[in-house]
This record gives structure tokens, C-alpha cells and sequence, in this order.
């Protein structure tokens, strides 16, 4: 029966690779990975960190850990931003990494800015056979040792943003659709379909100046399937400290809370979400985000160059 869940387990990771990058409970701060023309949009250095983890308490499910970072390009103008960053994604025998840099040009646009920006990407897939357990360990179907391809990627998208009000945004993954041919014997293949992302947010001042409403919209399709997510956020921005708490709800798929923390630049967040599916309430997806956001303004005299900001 072990084996049985492990392979039911190994599918359920297989036709989520297909479809989808990892859905992170925290998009809304990760805006940089989902869509390239948010990177440097906000003139500050933005570095963050996730570590997403599936399915808990399922032997060699899903794990997920992403590193970004961007900033503006003030020796260029204020409408150049650049990003970098980091993907690891292992499920059971499986592992995805991503290293991408990102462009992204900032133009204003009806009191608003329109933003365009590009991320050329490096896909390596890998597999560990090592862990297979076979009848037949002859089968030519599949690997028993470890084994690993890579390929050239690229992501676009596109947003707009007004103030700091509302934005709208569209991008796609994997553009170029690659196939990843793995292993040396190059009989083994991974066909990775184009992804499409709509994402949109707005933010609602409330009547206490210290107090705000928050709420971020992500679609992601690959025009078989689809998965959409909306959060709410609390905001309390105090003199020192800030704080947010909210919700998740991914219709026909999870709902979640969020709670976070941030001082002196730093953020700290912390998100669980249940699956609506008939998984386990305590069998969800924990994840957590590290972040930090400082103004970087090199052209300003006199003033200190790294001085900590509140974190949206």
C-alpha cells in the first residue's frame, strides 16, 4: 500500500509539472517571478525567498524553494529595472531548476505606468532512478541511474499600474515551449507547455490612516487546465512595526491563511493552505517567506544609501 500511495503520489507530481509551475501562497509579494516587468517597477531593492511544502506528511512530496531579487537601474533612469532569480522544485524522483535574469522597462502612461519586461531563463530537469523500484531493472523505459537535461527558456509579460492603487498585468512561461531530452542515452524527453498568467491587485485605504485593505487575483492556465487564487489582506503600518493577516481561496482547490510580520525592512510571513479535494486538513501546504526591501537610490547627496522602508 506504500508503494501504491508513493506512485500515486509520483502522477500527481508529474501532471502538476506539466501544467503548472508551483502555485506560492504568497504571489502577491513574488510579483517580480510571476510576471517580468514588475521587477524594479517599485524604485526599491527587493530580495525575497519562499520555501513552499506540499502535501505534508506524504513521503517525497512536492518541495519548492524560490529566491528573487530586483532593483531599478538608476545609472540608466528611473524606467530600467533588472532581476535575478533562483527555482528549485523536487518532487519524489523529480527536480526542476530555474536560473533567470530579468528586464523590464517602465514607461508613464495616463497617470499610470506601463511596464514591459523579459526573462531569459536556463531549465534543467533531473531524475534520480536510484530510488526506482523495479520488477524488471532491465526496463528500458525507465532510468535506475541518475540522469539530467537542460534547455534555454524565456518569459514576457506585461502590467500596468496606477499609483499605488490598482494593477493588471499579463505574462507567459515557458514561451518558447521547450523539450528537455534527459539523459545520456537522450531517449527520454520533457515537453514543457507554454503557461499563461492574468494577475491583478488592488489596495483600499481605509478610514484610519494606519489601517488598509489588500486584495491580489493570479489566473495561471495552460489552456487545458486552470487554477486561480485570490487573496485579502489586513494591513496595519505602524510608526516601527508592521503587520498583515489574511485569507486564500482557490475555487474547486484550497483556501488558506496568511499571517506576516515586518520591521525595519524585514518581512517574515507564514501561510497555510487545505485542499478542498478530500486531502487531510493537517496534509496541506505550509510555506514560508523571507524578505527585505531597502530604497537604493544612488543618485541622492548627503543621505544614507540603504535606508530601510516599509514592505507593501
Amino acid at each position: 500500500m506504500k508503494r501504491l500511495l508513493w506512485i500515486g503520489l509520483l502522477l500527481i507530481s508529474l501532471g502538476a509539472k506539466a501544467q503548472f509551475d508551483a502555485a506560492f501562497t504568497n504571489a502577491w509579494a513574488l510579483q517580480s517571478h510571476f510576471n517580468p516587468a514588475a521587477a524594479g517597477l517599485d524604485g526599491l531593492l527587493n530580495v525575497r525567498a519562499a520555501y513552499n511544502m506540499q502535501m505534508v506528511g506524504f513521503e517525497d512530496a512536492p518541495k519548492t524553494i524560490l529566491v528573487t531579487a530586483d532593483m531599478p537601474l538608476f545609472f540608466l533612469g528611473p524606467s530600467h529595472g533588472v532581476g535575478l532569480g533562483l527555482y528549485n522544485d523536487k518532487a519524489a524522483i523529480f527536480s526542476t531548476q530555474k536560473i533567470s535574469l530579468t528586464y523590464a522597462y517602465h514607461h508613464k502612461l495616463w497617470g499610470g505606468i506601463m511596464s514591459i519586461g523579459v526573462k531569459p531563463a536556463l531549465l534543467v530537469e533531473k531524475t534520480d532512478g536510484s530510488k526506482l523500484e523495479l520488477n524488471d531493472p532491465n526496463d528500458p523505459a525507465f532510468t535506475t541511474s541518475d540522469s539530467k537535461g537542460q534547455a534555454i527558456d524565456l518569459d514576457l509579460g506585461l502590467r500596468y499600474t496606477y499609483k499605488k492603487t490598482w494593477y493588471a498585468g499579463a505574462s507567459v512561461h515557458h514561451l518558447m515551449g521547450p523539450t528537455i531530452t534527459v539523459g545520456d542515452d537522450k531517449t527520454h524527453e520533457i515537453s514543457i507547455d507554454p503557461v499563461f498568467f492574468m494577475t491583478g491587485g488592488y489596495r483600499l485605504q481605509l478610514r484610519y490612516p494606519r489601517y488598509a485593505i489588500a486584495a491580489d487575483a493570479i489566473l495561471r492556465t495552460d489552456l487545458q487546465s486552470w487554477r486561480g487564487d485570490i487573496t485579502a489582506r489586513l494591513e496595519y503600518n505602524g510608526e516601527k512595526h508592521k503587520l498583515y493577516g489574511g485569507i486564500l481561496y482557490s475555487p474547486m482547490t484550497s483556501v488558506g491563511v496568511l499571517l506576516g510580520y515586518n520591521f525595519h525592512g524585514i518581512n517574515i510571513g507564514y501561510s497555510y493552505e487545505v485542499y478542498t479535494g478530500g486531502i487531510g486538513v493537517l496534509n496541506g501546504t505550509h510555506e514560508i517567506m523571507i524578505g527585505y526591501q531597502t530604497e537604493l537610490n544612488l543618485g541622492k547627496k548627503g543621505k544614507n544609501l540603504h535606508k530601510s522602508v516599509r514592505l507593501l
